[in-house]
Order: C-alpha cells, then sequence, then structure tokens
C-alpha cells in the first residue's frame, strides 16, 4: 500500500461527499457492521422500520481479508465487504448507520463516509473510539471545525463517537441516532447488525454460515 497515494486520494475524495439532507424523509432505516475472523470479514446489514423499529431484511456477505488493518485507512478494508452485501438488499434504506467513523477522521473520510459516497446512500458514522481531534465538552475538533458528537448512551458505559457520513446534516444525523438509541449502546439497527454479524461468525466457526442465509428471516432479532 503506497500510504502518500491513498492520502492523497482520500483528500480528492472528501471533497466529493455531500454534508447535508439528502433526502425527502426517513422510512427505513439500516445498520451495516463488520465482525472479523483470522482471515475474513463478515460484513452484515439489517434493516428497519424507522417508526416500529421493526426488522424489513437482513443479509450478509463473507469475504477474503485482503489487506491489513491501518487506522485512517478502513475504507479500503471494508468497502469491498460493503458492496457485496449491498447488493443482496432488496429494500434499499433511506439511511444506513454504519460501525465505523464518517467525517471523525484525519482527512475527513472515514469508512462510513466512504461508504455512503460508493454505495450512493446517506450514512451516519458511529465509532466507539475516538480516532482523531480533541474533545472539548461533547464535540470533537479537528482543525478548530467540529467534526463529531461523543455521547454517553448509557450508565457506566464507554460513549459512542457519532459523525456525518454522506448525504446527511449534522442536525438530522443526530437526531437520528438518538431516535434510534432504545435500550443498548449502540444505536438499534447497529446494534441488531453487530448481533447478526456474531450469529454469522459462529456459523461460520461451525462451517454452516453459506448455507443458512434463506432462513436468517426466521431468526430472533431481539
Amino acid at each position: 500500500m503506497n500510504i502518500n497515494k491513498l492520502k492523497e486520494e482520500q483528500i480528492k475524495l472528501a471533497k466529493k461527499l455531500i454534508l447535508t439532507d439528502n433526502f425527502e424523509k426517513i422510512e427505513t432505516i439500516a445498520g451495516l457492521d463488520f465482525i472479523y475472523t483470522e482471515d475474513k470479514i463478515i460484513c452484515t446489514i439489517v434493516v428497519l422500520d424507522y417508526k416500529t423499529k421493526e426488522v424489513i431484511e437482513k443479509k450478509y456477505s463473507i469475504e477474503k481479508l485482503t489487506l491489513p488493518y491501518i487506522p485512517g485507512f478502513l475504507s479500503y478494508r471494508v468497502v469491498p465487504a460493503a458492496t457485496k452485501v449491498w447488493e443482496k438488499i432488496e429494500k434499499k434504506p433511506d439511511v444506513m448507520i454504519v460501525g465505523a467513523n464518517g467525517i471523525l477522521h484525519p482527512r475527513k473520510i472515514g469508512a462510513a463516509s466512504a461508504i455512503g459516497l460508493f454505495l450512493d446512500v446517506a450514512t451516519i458514522g458511529v465509532a466507539k473510539k475516538r480516532l482523531c481531534g480533541e474533545e472539548r465538552e461533547n464535540s470533537v475538533y479537528l482543525d478548530k471545525e467540529a467534526i463529531g458528537k461523543k455521547i454517553e448512551t448509557r450508565d457506566k458505559a464507554k460513549p459512542i463517537y457519532v459523525s456525518q457520513g454522506h448525504k446527511i446534516g449534522l442536525t438530522t444525523t443526530m437526531e437520528t441516532v438518538k431516535d434510534m438509541l432504545i435500550g443498548h449502546k449502540l444505536p438499534e439497527p447497529l446494534y441488531l447488525a453487530h448481533k447478526y454479524g456474531n450469529k454469522v461468525k459462529k456459523r461460520l466457526s461451525e462451517g454452516d454460515a453459506e448455507n443458512k442465509e434463506d432462513s436468517d428471516k426466521e431468526e430472533d432479532t431481539e
């Protein structure tokens, strides 16, 4: 990997991001997450009805890991897997919450932003750790610009870091995340996608993951 070349590419791609609402309203919302094994990446999407929080659809993709993890360059590792699982989804969501950073990134294009850009969908980034910047109260700043928010979602739990991904404004980003916080540390769509990914990982370890996607709709999603 030519890191300097990738940095230049990220800077160019960041200029293409749309950081205002680019949709009429949110009727469906999805969570997209990544689970890893030694040599594979499991990418899951769970689509929910925005009002009822009921699961509409869920899919997964299992791909071979081709790149190591390098902070700031996660998108190059996960976008191919996200693209594969996105192609399987029949009911494309209006907004997708991704388990990665959006513009809370040294070059303001984390994996959540890159996925939104490449899939042409509104995305929100939710990460468990702060990748860069400095915190002042509940905001994260980089070069004097606010690029993300810290939210404490549960007592005695570590905070999450929320940022715009693509095609969504800051106000809607925060309102959407808060609407989806219904008892878990993570917003509900992302919580369900993470839980689903762990189920797929378990089935994969048992040599059974590739054969059960047709029965996914019958699984519990509590």
